[in-house]
């Protein structure tokens, strides 16, 4: 027993080693080392176990007078230290006596963790591409602190000094809203393959993407069979990762609008610069011919005009009146492109202006898209020979983006309302179900997953949707009426 006492105190660094920090083939193949070596050590103090087991038997049988059922010895397991929640049962109570039957049990559990992990190790070494992939993640910053490195920037306030100040401020805007749409791309991907992959080297993949650089670690399965992973000290259930990206979709949709706002500023106090600069020029301009005529002294004589006037003849007056002609077309051209650059910009405001202090209903966003969709058609048509072609193509870009992030909340706001109103249905065919047969079984269960759908519909409805309140108020009566007729 002595021997046992002494094995079973180093269980906590035992179990401690039983999980597979996700990285390159040399830090995996290093892992399933140490896991194996876990492992053996482990069937060590199975072997003693079963030993302890057949010698306490014997001796109760020797001396038993009566029948006895449990009569194995007791052991307490040594206290693992602070240990996170998410995986506290992955060792056990350490206040908690357990007889060596159920100490087995645990040890059991354990070694076949241990094994579930070297398959995991094996199946990611033979698979270079996945190797490859993981690889390429760990290139990158976490998806959290990228979110964050993001809103950091965009909070910063506008500095209007000068022109050259603000253009730079607004490049600036538009490279955070390139960053936000490439975010929101990355967390539909990791979204998607978290939840719809088949295969477990598929939703690593995913939680890859997410961790960045910060890497990740598979830890324990909790009671309900789902991987523990952590990253960074925090541990998370994969349903938290999917949760987060959840927020994080909903947060950069609001940043898109703030960004676009705060850009529509720095373009309105740009243009009221260069208009005030403009007639400073102007200003100046007037005053130094004024100067420079008042100091000259006529000294060219009436005979001298008049001979340039003949010199010059027909043939001068034809060449002003071509040049004239000319500067109409490209006037024509350029003023049609200044009012069409000057209307993308008054749709794009009032789309912005539509949109702020969500929640919205359908409608309003529906409007903003559509102006969003205008103003982008503008730009679009502005021809590259004229003075606001590359502000045009530097607006587009972040009206495209613009209009993506709003295309998306209708969408959401459109499943919301979809949720609503088929939670409402399920609820009237519930009740109907009841009411037409109070005695029967099979209506009473029907109606019970007409409840129970109902609930899970209204449960998936974001909170940032305007059918969001009226979705949580129908939630209580609907849990109320599933919980009486359950």
């Amino acid at each position: 027993m002595a021997n046992l006492e002494i094995l079973v105190s180093e269980l906590p660094k035992l179990i401690q080693s039983l999980k597979l920090t996700i990285g390159d083939s040399n830090e995996i193949m290093e892992q399933i080392i140490i896991i194996d070596n876990a492992q053996q050590q482990l069937r060590n103090i199975q072997k003693l176990i079963v030993h302890e087991l057949r010698f306490d038997n014997i001796k109760n049988s020797a001396i038993a007078t009566l029948s006895r059922t449990d009569t194995v010895v007791g052991l307490f397991l040594p206290s693992i230290g602070l240990v996170d929640p998410a995986i506290a049962a992955k060792f056990g109570n350490s206040e908690t006596k357990l007889s060596l039957t159920d100490l087995q049990k645990k040890i059991d559990s354990w070694i076949e963790w241990g094994y579930f992990l070297q398959a995991i190790a094996a199946d990611i070494l033979s698979d270079m591409k996945l190797l490859d992939q993981l690889n390429s993640d760990r290139n990158h910053v976490s998806l959290p602190i990228s979110f964050k490195v993001i809103v950091e920037n965009l909070n910063s306030k506008l500095f209007l000094v000068n022109c050259k100040d603000l253009q730079h401020q607004i490049q600036k805007f538009d490279n955070y809203q390139k960053e936000l749409l490439e975010l929101q791309q990355k967390l539909n991907y990791i979204f998607t393959t978290i939840k719809s992959s088949n295969s477990l080297l598929n939703v690593l993949l995913g939680v890859s993407a997410f961790c960045g650089k910060s890497g990740f670690t598979l830890e324990w399965l909790d009671d309900d069979h789902e991987l523990i992973i952590s990253s960074d000290v925090k541990f998370q259930e994969l349903t938290d990762i999917l949760n987060d990206c959840d927020i994080f979709q909903e947060k950069i949709a609001a940043l898109i609008i703030q960004g676009e706002t705060l850009g529509n500023e720095a373009e309105q106090a740009l243009k009221k610069m260069e208009q005030e600069n403009t007639k400073e020029a102007i200003i100046s301009h007037k005053v130094e011919i004024i100067a420079k005529f008042s100091r000259q002294k006529i000294l060219r004589s009436a005979f001298v005009i008049v001979s340039s006037l003949l010199v010059l003849g027909f043939g001068g007056w034809k060449i002003k009146d071509q040049t004239r002609q000319l500067q109409t077309q490209n006037l024509t051209v350029e003023q049609r492109a200044i009012a069409n650059f000057k209307y993308a910009q008054k749709f794009g405001m009032e789309a912005s202006s539509l949109v702020q202090n969500p929640p919205h209903s359908l409608q309003v966003w529906q409007q903003a898209k559509t102006k969003w969709h205008q103003a982008i058609n503008l730009l679009d048509s502005i021809p590259n020979q004229t003075s606001v072609y590359d502000r045009a193509r530097n607006k587009l870009v972040r009206y495209r983006i613009n209009y993506h992030a709003i295309s998306q909340r209708v969408l959401t706001e459109k499943k919301a309302a979809a949720n609503l109103e088929s939670a409402q249905k399920l609820a009237t065919e519930a009740t109907f179900f009841v009411q037409n047969s109070p005695h029967s079984v099979l209506a009473h269960q029907q109606a019970k997953d007409k409840w129970e759908q109902a609930i899970n519909l209204l449960q998936a409805i974001p909170e940032s949707t305007s059918v969001s309140i009226q979705a949580k108020e129908t939630l209580v009566i609907y849990e109320t009426n599933y919980a009486a007729i359950r």
